[in-house]
């Protein structure tokens, strides 16, 4: 444990949350919560709800944000909302010697340059990358978003990445010497673990995560016709919500797979253990990624997964030693794909490996200390 005297205290900033970012900020509080002296936090949505009086934290403050109807309000509510954050910066700042900005990092300058200009030390952390995300949906909004991303990356002291990797994959090598590398990624092995071993389980293929261009996911929809022609015996559990709910059952209905296809809104953290120990196999067919916390709940729970080579995931999964990489995420690829995994005659030397790998690399001392290394790398006075 680090003495009082040499702890930093710390503010985290993320833009409003969905379900999807509190495993993410919640494991970044475990991380640094020994190692600050003063931990606040500025959030919003579900987030404030859930950490609101949470005993590690000196501070919470709650920022609402509305979208709006047209383009013109939601351009001026994102920027209402930086403004607000930007206030709640400034005035929690006399308890703060260094801001991560995590959830939304990319586009949050406000708030970053808010904290340049009275002295904080900012390190922008990216779990992903807003600005793909919108070139992959062809967003409207690619333009501004390229900005407000470019200007925050410049005006940050440090980016602080899961893997090396995502340097070259997300452009940012002209910042090569503000990068450092550090996951905030552990998992509680003695919850997840394997509970029923894979000749135990039913045939169901899963994915979960959110219903986005980004995340591949009608890909894996138009894959699902082409694996039933092949094995007509499988079923799949998509846990997920987003804006192509609408698109992804009517998909279903006319290829008259729903049968075969059940669909769920988010499930609580806690249940996931039990899903993931039903599974065959699990899916990501990501055109982008950080580093998915559900890879390695998957892993450390005995189930195999198929992911596409992005992000920091090719660091993890090694194609049929700890796991199975597709060349790409085209509906047929992902097909062929998931009959070559569930037909390799290793799956159980396969799901052991990847369990050793994260036993060895997902501990909660390995991420304290990676953070450690890097809160104390400088004199925040």
């Amino acid at each position: 444990m680090i003495a009082n005297s040499k702890k930093v205290r710390i503010g985290i900033l993320t833009f409003p949350t969905i379900a999807s970012g509190n495993v993410p900020l919640s494991n970044l509080i475990d991380i640094l919560s020994p190692l600050s002296s003063s931990l606040c936090l500025i959030t919003g949505g579900i987030a404030y709800t859930i950490f609101r009086d949470d005993t590690r934290l000196r501070c919470v403050h709650n920022v609402t944000h509305k979208s709006g109807p047209s383009r013109i309000s939601k351009i001026w509510n994102y920027f209402y909302t930086q403004v607000v954050m930007s206030y709640l910066l400034a005035m929690t700042s006399r308890k703060v010697d260094v801001w991560i900005i995590f959830l939304g990092s990319d586009a949050l300058l406000l708030p970053i340059l808010t904290a340049r200009i009275i002295g904080k030390k900012v390190i922008m952390q990216r779990p992903g990358s807003a600005l793909h995300d919108f070139k992959v949906s062809n967003h409207s909004l690619i333009k501004p978003m390229e900005i407000l991303s470019k200007t925050s990356l410049m005006f940050s002291n440090n980016i602080l990445l899961y893997s090396p990797r995502l340097e070259k994959e997300w452009e940012l090598e002209k910042y090569h010497n503000k990068i450092l590398i550090a996951r905030r990624h552990f998992l509680d092995l003695t919850t997840f673990e394997v509970r029923k071993q894979l000749h135990e389980r039913k045939s169901v293929i899963g994915y979960i995560g959110r219903f986005k261009e980004e995340k591949g996911i009608m890909q894996l929809i138009q894959a699902i016709p082409l694996v039933l022609r092949e094995r007509n015996d499988l079923e799949f559990s998509l846990i997920g919500d987003g804006h192509l709910l609408t698109d992804i059952e009517s998909h279903l209905d006319r290829y008259e797979s729903h049968g075969k296809v059940k669909i769920t809104k988010w499930m609580a953290h806690e249940e996931l253990v039990s899903y993931l120990n039903e599974l065959r196999l699990i899916v990501l067919p990501s055109y982008i990624e950080g580093l998915p916390n559900i890879m390695l709940e998957a892993m450390a729970c005995g189930t195999p997964v198929l992911a596409t080579s992005v992000g920091a995931i090719p660091d993890v999964i090694r194609d049929g030693e700890t796991g199975f990489i597709m060349e790409d995420n085209t509906p047929q690829c992902i097909a062929s794909n998931i009959i070559r995994a569930l037909h390799n005659p290793d799956l159980d030397q396969i799901t052991g490996n990847a369990r050793a790998l994260v036993e060895r690399e997902f501990t909660y001392e390995s991420a304290v200390e990676r953070y450690q290394n890097i809160l104390y790398s400088f004199d925040p006075r």
